[in-house]
């Protein structure tokens, strides 16, 4: 099975081809944004033809949720209409192609978690783009909708929190928008058991439990053996400066399609979480 990703360079991106590089009778291709600007159509039927993969799992996407709500061209250019051509290439080639979305698709109004069949009222630019692409796709594609990331790679919120915890600066975190951190180690094995199965529809894939940003925050430093009192508490409205994107709430994705499917749930984020800083700490 040949299996291209797109956004290999990413923090998934990179998970994703490590764990299928290991698992026998894959072939992957790697694809960052250097080698396939999805939002060039022609270059990206010109792959899809040249590479001719069975399966193509898309996270390469323009994630910078303020730069996307002060630059919305480029936000739909690469998250909607990159999944567009994408979509169209799969299709010429028989590919199956596999969509990794996001939690901000969701307004955060609700008193209790998403699963895949709430209605989505994006409040950002972002959050719009990505539903976009969603919609760009066929029912026979697989969606994965995911929160807050974090990794052994790239800038994430576990390594800001670490770095500033070290720097000895205030630590002021919002404790009024709750959702699911989930870790690209979890993530990618999961997206891999997806796609190559090329299961249709939408799915919630997040390490369970819930929290805030500040009770991430305080996790993590207690996981690394600092003070987590160092850590305030404020709200959404006390940050400063104001983000230009407004910010879901209540982004909690319950993941129903899994659970209900009989197939295996991520580990609870404080588990992995452990594992994760224990891996930064050491390096």
């Amino acid at each position: 099975m040949r299996i291209l990703v797109t956004g290999a360079k990413g923090a998934l991106g990179q998970d994703l081809v490590e764990c299928m590089s290991s698992s026998p009778g894959i072939e992957v291709v790697a694809a960052s944004h250097g080698d396939l600007d999805v939002a060039n159509r022609t270059m990206v039927l010109e792959a899809m033809v040249g590479i001719r993969p069975d399966v193509v799992i898309h996270t390469a996407a323009w994630t910078a949720v303020d730069g996307c709500e002060t630059n919305p061209d480029r936000a739909f250019a690469v998250n909607a209409m990159g999944t567009r051509h994408l979509h169209e290439g799969s299709r010429r080639v028989g590919a199956h192609l596999c969509y990794v979305s996001t939690d901000y698709v969701f307004d955060g109004r609700s008193d209790r978690a998403y699963n895949e069949w709430d209605d989505p009222n994006p409040l950002s630019v972002y959050g719009r783009s990505k539903l976009a692409g969603e919609r760009e796709l066929d029912p026979s594609a697989t969606v994965v909708r995911t929160s807050w990331l974090g990794g052994r790679r790239g800038s994430n919120f576990v390594r800001t929190t670490l770095g500033l915890a070290t720097s000895g600066v205030p630590l002021r975190f919002v404790d009024d928008q709750y959702g699911c951190p989930t870790f690209t180690a979890d993530l990618a094995p999961a997206i891999r058991a997806l796609a190559t199965d090329r299961r249709p529809g939408l799915f919630h894939v997040t390490n369970q439990g819930a929290t805030t940003w500040c009770g991430f925050a305080r996790a993590i430093l207690a996981t690394a053996g600092l003070d987590p009192d160092r850590v305030e508490a404020i709200t959404t409205a006390e940050l400063q400066p104001s983000r230009p994107a407004p910010r879901p709430a209540n982004s909690v994705l319950d993941n129903a399609a899994l659970r209900l499917s009989g197939d295996d749930l991520l580990p609870t984020w404080k588990d992995s979480l452990d594992q994760l800083v224990k891996e930064m700490v050491a390096t």
